[in-house]
């Protein structure tokens, strides 16, 4: 009796075998009751296995949510660019700019509490960034003084005249962090803090769209208000609360194998490729680009903004911050460079984070006031709230052709629509 009960507690301590799938993110219905055609939605399988075979991608994962409800969620090709092993529906990728709009919502937790206002300087949280200058035609050594501070809308909207070093090629651009990868490797908030309030402005705040070092600096103000790291403030405020148990700014060794990687080299470039975001934990929680997720806790929290801020009985914001938000920001008088970051969006402005589509026409499918934003290597998502409907892509595409895919899937998903 003794050696069956020993024998009984040993097999119960065994680790269990993790499940093939992942629970479903949301309820899973037949896309037919949400207004898809099953048969048109499988195009979405062929383009992928058929860009796989042909070496275009190492795979992908991706999430199609209507009114509520999940009407696809596949998994593609393979997790690893040495293409190995199968992809995992809860493949973890590094998600870059998609980072964005969860710093965006988390400051607007700290605005709903009361604590800050959209229009508040950035000085009010850091000094040091009070009396900008700004250089003229990019030159550091010669400046003039900002017609105005920056606010915390210029940030949230990428108008605040900081802007990325690698996107440029004026003196002032190699005087900047290249992005905020590079910024949290080489600095920790305060020193981060400390290098901008050295540099000039390349804009005077409030006239130019200039994709930037911006949303790290909401996230620093989301830190200090907080006392606490971005990624445990948002853990705490947005992750918890949505279950969104696979995103963060460090991968653990347990999730490790599911870190999906790219090809090793470019299909389109043919050069070296590869992306370790995530492996390594940041010096700093950079809101601009550092986090990691899966397309099911995306998809939750794409749900989540759609709903008007409220996902399972769990209230992230208010109806109307998630309106301020994902409205157009993007006021007469300033200049709109937008399309030089994202080609394919043509007619679109912004709002607080994300990238917000404007009323006529357009190089993507959809509506007036939906909204999106995609990370660097690969992943994208969008809302459209005409529609009901939630999309999260997620592929690891660092190179040229992840605006390739994100017209294909923009397609695709459209297409597959009846009512």
């Amino acid at each position: 009796m003794k050696k069956l009960l020993l024998a009984t507690l040993a097999l119960l301590a065994l680790p269990s075998a993790p499940p093939a799938f992942a629970a479903d993110p949301l309820p899973r219905a037949a896309p037919e009751s949400l207004g898809f055609s099953a048969e048109r939605l499988n195009r979405i399988r062929t383009t992928m296995e058929a860009d796989v075979a042909r070496g275009q991608l190492p795979g992908a994962v991706i999430a199609i949510a209507r009114r509520g409800q999940l009407a696809y969620y596949e998994a593609f090709g393979n997790l690893d660019g040495a293409r190995t092993r199968p992809m995992p529906i809860d493949a973890i990728f590094p998600i870059a700019s998609m980072t964005k709009p969860l710093t965006g919502v988390a400051l607007l937790t700290l605005l709903e509490e009361g604590r800050l206002s959209i229009g508040d300087p950035v000085s009010r949280f850091f000094p040091q960034l009070a009396d900008r200058r700004v250089a003229v035609d990019g030159n550091p050594e010669n400046t003039v003084p900002a017609a105005r501070p920056i606010t915390l809308m210029d940030l949230a909207r990428h108008t605040s005249g900081i802007t990325y070093g690698g996107r440029g090629t004026t003196a002032l651009h190699r005087q900047y962090p290249a992005g905020s990868g590079a910024a949290s490797r080489d600095y920790d908030t305060n020193s981060f803090i400390a290098k901008l309030a050295t540099l000039p402005l390349l804009h005077q705040p409030g006239t130019v769209w200039d994709y930037s070092l911006s949303i790290d600096v909401l996230g620093a103000v989301v830190e200090q208000l907080t006392e606490q790291r971005l990624g445990e403030a948002m853990q705490q405020r947005i992750f918890r609360p949505l279950g969104m148990a696979d995103t963060g700014f460090l991968v653990s060794e347990a999730q490790r194998p599911r870190y999906a990687t790219p090809l090793p080299v470019d299909p389109a470039t043919r050069q070296p490729q590869s992306v370790e975001m995530g492996l390594t934990a940041p010096r700093f929680d950079c809101g601009g680009g550092c986090a990691v997720s899966t397309a099911g806790d995306y998809i939750r929290f794409a749900q989540m903004l759609l709903n008007g801020g409220t996902l399972d009985n769990q209230r992230i914001l208010s109806r109307a911050s998630v309106a301020e938000m994902t409205r157009d920001h993007m006021f007469p008088g300033i200049r709109n460079d937008l399309t030089g970051t994202e080609g394919n969006m043509v007619n679109w402005g912004f709002g607080l984070t994300v990238a917000v589509r404007r009323p006529g026409g357009s190089a993507l499918l959809g509506n007036a006031g939906m909204f999106s934003w995609n990370g660097a290597y690969g992943t994208a998502m969008w809302v459209d709230p005409q529609e009901q409907l939630a999309v999260v892509f997620m592929a690891a595409t660092p190179g040229l052709l992840r605006q390739y895919y994100r017209r294909v899937i923009n397609a695709l998903v459209y297409q597959a629509i009846t009512d």
